[in-house]
């Protein structure tokens, strides 16, 4: 279908979808969060579709935050629905059941941030900028930052950032595990595709059992989590992944034994 403000790209099994609004730095209107849970469900439920790279137009933003002309005018009532859509795309995002990268050119600021962090994988260009400046706007994060950056970089680095409002580097993010890669701006696309077809390599259904066993039973108990696991370690022999996968890796051992 046509979206009009979404970009949707195809390379083999990655599926790559970018927020196109690049005069209004890719913000998060309404309209962009429905076309975005749309998206992503077209994505979860098609089996051709390994991977999902999500990214924004430009070279300023990934996205440089909500719509604030948008949200204006909002009543409590309205900014309560907004925000709960904001949540349940990130939700959905995270619980896609397929590896999900973020690629990062510029500026990830409040729902950008957000929308970076319900992302399994986020690799940032050294020009790339993080920050929940919400605070500085009277309000705090709404689509889940307190939350997600509570869980990736711990209870410390969250409370600066989102009490602080401040604008942190690719870099700092790194040290503060938001982000797993810095690359040369030159060099961003080649690292977001080579480990994006590396995952869509991967088999699928253990893919998509590692997801649900570290956002799912990393919000348990160390017992339900291992149980969890157990489960999900079993499920897999009965998985043509598991067999196929396991053929290939003998015989690639046996050539390697022979060549060595």
């Amino acid at each position: 279908m046509a979206y009009r403000n979404l970009e949707i790209g195809h390379r083999g099994a990655v599926r790559t979808i970018t927020v196109n609004r690049p005069d209004k730095l890719n913000a998060l209107n309404r309209e962009t969060l429905n076309e975005l849970t749309l998206a992503f469900a077209q994505a979860a439920q098609d089996d051709a579709v390994r991977v999902v790279v999500l990214a924004g137009a430009g070279d300023k933003a990934f996205v440089a935050g909500a719509d604030i002309s948008q949200m204006n005018g909002y009543t409590a009532i309205e900014a309560q629905s907004f925000s709960r859509t904001g949540q349940r795309l990130m939700s959905s995002i995270e619980r896609l059941g397929k590896p999900v990268l973020a690629r990062i050119q510029g500026f990830a600021l409040g729902g950008g941030m957000e929308l970076a962090m319900c992302c399994h994988l986020r690799i940032a260009s050294e020009k790339a900028r993080f920050g929940q400046p919400e605070i500085n706007l009277g309000l705090i994060p709404g689509f889940g930052g307190t939350q997600r950056l509570l869980r990736l970089a711990g209870r410390s680095a969250a409370l600066e950032l989102c009490l602080s409002g401040a604008t942190i580097t690719a870099q700092r993010a790194y040290e503060l595990g938001i982000v797993n890669r810095v690359v040369a701006p030159e060099a961003l696309d080649e690292t977001v595709n080579a480990l994006a077809d590396q995952l869509a390599a991967a088999a699928p259904l253990a893919a998509a059992s590692i997801l649900d066993c570290v956002l799912q039973g990393g919000e348990t108990s160390l017992d339900q989590g291992l149980e969890f696991e157990t489960q999900a370690f079993a499920l897999m022999f009965a998985t043509e992944d598991m067999k196929e996968g396991t053929s290939a890796f003998l015989e690639k051992r046996k050539a390697a034994f022979k060549g060595s």
